[in-house]
């Protein structure tokens, strides 16, 4: 727990006294620090506390009275983390800006402190999914008053992504006058968890660089048919990770993606079921019995021993890319390294160094089984270089130097078709029919509980049901690789089987093409991928116009889904939402092949969904590097259209990518780094 209040500063402006709440383990708040600041020029007031006999903390961000409008915006992060997270931000990913700018005061907690965020930890799920967060809020108005007495009504609105858009709808569906809206996004269903993982691990495994062709064949000017030159059991898997919903442009990043979340996710798998790691190799229905030669070429158990074990310290100065959290989850890693008696993080073991290297494979995931039995799951192996994953610090702390030990990626193959063994009902997830026969009966043995909902709950506090006080707009992302974008259709399928006709009044989903899952302004591929940003600040706007003021915000994206696939029409008007459409062409069409030296003319055409603003700003990558050089300078006024031509010149023989990408702005403001909304377009430039 931390410091108690009488350790902190206490606040001489703000009382405390007189303040209620029906959630007695929240009815003792505190504030130990009350202070003017400034957030990247612009006052404001901030407020930090907690509440006495917990671990909860809250970071509130008060903007001068003239600025504010009777609102709060309530950031819910992922999985419980610090309260104040979102201090030092600048840009678009100014969280703090971005809601002063918009009339609101900003609120952040640390989600009910550590054990909130540890479901072995023996703490009350309850408070990091929803208790913690609702009650903040609650105070949060009291402290209001005093801030603002003059406005006596606040409204309320929370957001978050990935884990904290479960969060979000837990805090919104477990509580009533709390909120009256929420903006959640990059929603999964509460069966994402393991399966979105697992089937491309799978893919990823099967395919290989193979995926290249793949992404070539879909990127502009390709030949547009994905499984050319694949084998079939390559065919197959890529079938297979379509149809559960993976867009397939977005396997450009395959070598960089890596596991994601699912290295936090594979332990509590093997927890809840650990008798499918045995199962899968030797019991009928299961892929390792049924179809044994499809993994020998892939399946690695080397006995070996450790030559060396590398710590955090060492490691950055061998100049080895350490790329994860070293040896343990976020939140414990301070602690870690106490518990394994070293002074410093830096002592912590990263990586092991292995006396036998034989094995030529690269493995993204794999386990080291020690002498005494136990396994410790590394993340990487390259050659002889095994790299720690997420694993018990007191665990590591038993390798030595000279363990004979054994590497063995059998669980890590296993688990890559769990979700062949996790068929839920098919009318309500039909993405897993491709697993079932005409009748619906499941193709492959089946376990005896579906983890998805189960790994739902403890983030949400319950499953998702769409029922809920107030409005919604949801954002989800068309090229997303963590929650596969049909998943925002589920909760939209729970909105309207609970709303019925009435669902269009409180609902909205808005797809944004061309956006991953990770909410940053800085994208992997800047030529590919845009920032989604603006969307999200978008929608915190209209849903608070929409609930305070009763003003419709844009409709829905139009969509349907084939085959696993959301597919989006073409046009911006017909399209919806709120995201501009870029149609660009070199020398007419998709592609243009050129003598080196010849000029190329290319030709764009923007539009913005009608009523969600105008063009503010476009600008040209010609190489396809990711760094747009050339901006464009758009005509004055504000307009939803807008036709863009230039040209250029290839010196050097090659295959380009030339890149236009824009943004448009509701009110039309150039200036401002907030509720930008980008997309882009590419045209392929063969130079010969």
């Amino acid at each position: 727990m931390a410091d108690s209040p009488t350790a902190q500063t206490a606040s001489a402006t703000l009382a405390t006294q007189g303040y209620t709440d029906d959630d007695a383990l929240f009815a003792r708040p505190f504030i130990d620090r009350d202070e003017p600041r400034t957030n990247n020029g612009t006052a404001y007031r901030y407020v930090h506390g907690g509440f006495e006999g917990t671990d909860t903390r809250f970071s509130f961000y008060f903007p001068v009275a003239k600025a504010w409008q009777g609102r709060f915006f309530q950031y819910i992060t992922p999985v419980p983390d610090s309260e104040t997270l979102s201090q030092g931000l600048t840009g678009e990913e100014d969280r703090i800006g971005a809601a002063m700018a918009a009339g609101a005061y900003f609120i952040e907690t640390n989600g009910g402190g550590p054990k909130a965020a540890d479901p072995m930890g023996g703490g009350d799920l309850t408070v990091g999914a929803f208790r913690a967060n609702a009650a903040v809020a609650r105070f949060s108005r009291f402290v209001a008053g005093q801030v603002y007495p003059a406005r006596p009504h606040v409204y309320g609105y929370a957001y978050g992504g990935s884990g904290g858009a479960y969060r979000t709808l837990g805090s919104l569906e477990n509580t009533k006058g709390v909120w009256d809206g929420a903006v959640p996004y990059v929603l999964g269903s509460p069966m994402a968890i393991p399966s979105m993982f697992t089937v491309r691990l799978m893919a990823m495994r099967v395919l290989g660089d193979k995926l290249d062709g793949v992404v070539d064949a879909l990127d502009a000017g390709g030949s547009g048919d994905p499984y050319a030159g694949l084998s079939d059991q390559q065919m197959a898997a890529l079938r297979e990770v379509t149809a559960m919903g993976f867009q397939p442009q977005s396997w450009y990043a395959w070598r960089t993606m890596g596991p994601h979340a699912f290295a936090l996710l594979f332990g509590g798998i093997r927890m809840a079921d650990s008798s499918y790691f045995t199962d899968f190799w030797t019991q009928p229905g299961y892929e390792g019995h049924d179809s044994p030669d499809l993994l020998k070429a892939d399946r690695v158990q080397l006995d070996t021993r450790v030559a060396e074990v590398i710590s955090a310290d060492k490691a950055k100065s061998l100049g080895i890319d350490l790329g994860h959290t070293p040896g343990t989850a976020k939140g414990t890693a301070d602690l870690a390294w106490q518990a394994m008696g070293l002074h410093s993080a830096g002592e912590m073991p990263v990586a092991v160094r292995l006396a036998d290297s034989s094995t030529s494979h690269a493995l993204l995931l794999s386990d080291l089984v020690l002498p005494s039995g136990k396994k410790v799951v590394l993340s990487d192996v390259h050659g002889d270089l095994a790299m720690l994953g997420i694993n018990d610090p007191r665990l590591l702390a038993t390798i030595k130097v000279g363990d004979a030990v054994r590497l063995d990626n059998s669980d890590i193959l296993a688990v890559q078709y769990y979700h062949r063994h996790q068929v839920p009902d098919l009318a309500e997830y039909p993405v897993w029919k491709q697993f079932a026969d005409a009748q619906g009966k499941p193709l492959h043995a089946q376990r005896r509980m579906l983890l998805g909902p189960l790994f739902t709950k403890n983030a949400a506090g319950s499953v998702p049901t769409g029922k809920f006080d107030g409005k919604v707009i949801l954002v989800e992302n068309l090229w997303d690789r963590e929650a596969l974008p049909w998943q925002g259709d589920w909760y939209r399928s729970r909105v309207k089987a609970n709303a019925g006709a009435a669902a269009d009044d409180r609902f909205r989903i808005w797809y944004t093409d061309r956006a991953l899952h990770g909410d940053q302004s800085q994208q992997d591929d800047p030529a590919r991928v845009v920032s989604y940003i603006g969307v999200l600040q978008q929608a915190l706007r209209d849903l608070s116009a929409w609930v305070e003021q009763g003003k419709v915000p844009p409709a829905s994206t139009a969509y349907r889904i084939d085959d696993g696939q959301v597919v989006v029409p073409a046009d911006a008007a017909a399209r919806k939402g709120v995201q501009p459409v870029v149609a660009l062409t070199a020398n007419g069409g998709a592609v243009a092949k050129v003598a080196a030296g010849s000029r190329v003319a290319f030709k764009a055409k923007i539009d913005v969904p009608p009523g969600t603003g105008s063009v503010v700003a476009a600008e040209w990558d010609f190489d396809g590097d990711g760094t747009f050089e050339t901006p464009v300078a758009i005509p004055a006024g504000n307009k939803a259209t807008a036709t863009l031509t230039a040209d250029h010149a290839y010196d050097r023989p090659g295959t380009y990518f030339a890149v236009l990408r824009t943004a448009s702005q509701r009110e039309g403001d150039r200036k401002t780094p907030f509720a930008r909304i980008q997309n882009l377009a590419r045209v392929r430039i063969v130079v010969k």
